[in-house]
């Protein structure tokens, strides 16, 4: 029976170090407190689990139409208001109760970037590729189904390491682009909270439609979709930085 190739390890690997190193490295600025990365996990958990909700009720519905416009609107406009808008909300109740400042705008940010890279889709993900390799490797019963359920779902995982490298390079290089947008806004957010503008919100706002893409990545070529999604991050990370530019207060980045 055959194992899955031990190289799908190196994304979740990657991701999670990328993502420990930025809070870590945040946290010893002084930038991401604890305070700091509870309202991020406030903002990401709940808003994913409203997405999940609202989902269930209404993707089969939406799934209908075989409009892929309609479904990356579906899922675009999800993001805008539920993740980068929850993200607001809780900074700004962080703010008006004390919990957070400009200073701590791009910890935000990171915080927001960590539940979901580095624990969502990337802790999970690496706990998950670990446990299937050992089980499938100790052979039995339960190999075996685990085994044809994953050759059914997702033949992919069994590839040769020269085959899978490519697709485990741009899997993490997916993760970056989260990352950096998850910064973006959530930089943002803070920003429009402190400073009252909702200028600053209308900026993060549209930054969520990154997720209108979504139902069109299996239509184009994989190095073209993630260089799309890679470009749009660095898009919305360059507004990030020049729209607060002239803001001395704030610490833009996290040094």
């Amino acid at each position: 029976m055959q194992n899955i190739d031990i190289a799908y390890i190196l994304q979740p690997v990657i991701v999670v170090a990328i993502a420990l190193f930025l809070v870590f490295y945040s946290h010893r600025k002084h930038r991401l407190t604890f305070n700091v990365l509870a309202y991020s996990f406030l903002a990401y958990s709940i808003a994913i689990f409203a997405k999940s909700i609202f989902q269930a009720l209404t993707y089969s519905f939406v799934l209908s139409y075989n409009n892929l416009f309609l479904l990356g609107l579906y899922f675009g406009m999800q993001t805008v208001l539920l993740e980068v808008g929850l993200a607001y909300l809780f900074a700004k109740h962080a703010v008006g109760k004390g919990f957070m400042n400009a200073n701590n705008a791009g910890a935000y940010g990171i915080g927001l970037a960590f539940w979901e890279n580095g624990v969502l889709l990337g802790i999970l993900p690496l706990i998950s590729v670990i446990a299937t390799y050992v089980l499938l490797s100790t052979g039995g019963s339960t190999a075996s189904l685990v085994y044809n359920s994953i050759s059914t779902a997702n033949p992919g995982l069994f590839n040769q390491v020269n085959v899978a490298l490519p697709t485990i390079l741009f899997g993490i290089l997916e993760r970056v682009s989260s990352i950096i947008m998850h910064y973006s806004w959530g930089l943002l957010c803070v920003v429009a909270a402190v400073y009252k503008k909702r200028r600053y919100l209308f900026i993060a706002l549209p930054m969520g439609l990154v997720d209108f893409l979504v139902p069109f990545s299996s239509s184009m070529p994989l190095y073209i979709f993630e260089s799309l999604v890679f470009l749009i991050a660095v898009i919305s990370l360059a507004a990030a930085r020049l729209s607060t530019r002239n803001l001395k207060t704030i610490t833009i980045a996290t040094s």
